[in-house]
């Protein structure tokens, strides 16, 4: 069983801290403790909201694979003793993750240093003066670096979970898990924190059914003139609207979701690869491995045999 710890500082953002708590308790294979050294309080916007007293404290979460920093106040200056807990358990390697302003918590804790990471793009100003040591990405919702992984804010930390279940457990596991809390795909980390909003009048056109095309296509060679065909408007003002809807081009879109695809199959099936390449829309395995070595960081062969596996585990 992979324990995660959620860790309820005083001042714990009260949507950040419920976030871990949904995702992992959904998925298979996971304890939940929210570790909190006494009755704390929640906040929302800033204010008090609520009050938490869990039967979990601090030295619970010492044995725990997984701990997970919900957002506090930038300003707030946390308990030292929760600052040892993080920097004991990342020398000993457990995985450490922050959603949203929860970066400041890692930060201080001296885990941030020379590392890739993010944060709600209001504060991430604020992040990079604090801590010049780190490379702060505004633009991203998350950023893996390995050991420690931070979110942007609120809807991220959901994208961030369920990527952390798609590591341990695979593809297949997540989208189900998506499917339990009722969330739509995941999103890539790449993809931006948020996306323009036309004035209704001005842009009315919901690029839904495009997507939908797009997934049930994806053995399909499409190119973008396609696409915008499929759209019915210019390849210019498709890419204009798609970014506006989705924060990303749609060829960046379609690319991820045939990785994403053939992740599921190399999961799933004993289809051969050369057969999954040309069911994902890769056309050759070397296309296939390319891409997938580059989003996944493996090979497909070594995928499935990791995943296969964990699977007769």
């Amino acid at each position: 069983m992979h324990v995660v710890a959620v860790l309820a500082l005083d001042g714990v953002v009260g949507f950040d801290l419920t976030i871990p708590c949904q995702v992992f308790s959904s998925a298979p294979g996971y304890e939940v403790r929210v570790c909190a050294e006494r009755s704390v309080t929640a906040t929302a916007h800033g204010e008090e909201s609520f009050r938490i007293s869990s039967r979990y404290g601090l030295s619970d979460a010492r044995d725990a694979d997984t701990i997970i920093v919900p957002g506090i106040s930038p300003d707030q200056q946390p308990a030292e003793r929760a600052l040892d807990l993080l920097r004991e358990r990342a020398s000993s390697g457990a995985r450490i993750a922050s959603i949203c302003t929860g970066a400041f918590v890692l930060g201080r804790a001296g885990l941030l240093s020379g590392r890739r990471v993010t944060t709600h793009w209001v504060v991430a100003g604020q992040l990079a003066a604090m801590f010049p040591d780190a490379t702060v990405d505004p633009s991203v919702l998350f950023v893996d670096e390995g050991q420690i992984l931070t979110s942007a804010g609120i809807a991220a930390g959901l994208d961030l979970c369920l990527h952390m279940v798609r590591l341990d457990h695979g593809a297949a596991v997540a989208a189900d898990t998506a499917r339990v809390i009722v969330m739509p795909p995941q999103r890539s980390g790449g993809q931006a924190q948020f996306i323009d909003h036309p004035e209704p009048d001005v842009d009315t056109y919901d690029l839904g059914p495009v997507l939908h095309w797009m997934q049930d296509n994806l053995h399909a060679p499409l190119t973008i003139a396609d696409i915008a065909a499929k759209a019915t408007m210019s390849t210019r003002n498709l890419s204009r609207r798609f970014r506006a809807q989705t924060g990303t081009t749609p060829l960046r879109w379609l690319l991820d979701r045939r990785v994403q695809r053939a992740r599921e199959l190399l999961e799933t099936t004993g289809l051969p690869v050369d057969r999954i390449a040309q069911t994902c829309g890769f056309g050759s395995p070397e296309t296939l491995r390319h891409h997938f070595a580059k989003h996944v960081g493996t090979t497909p062969r070594a995928y499935r045999a990791t995943f296969q596996q964990s699977g007769e585990r």
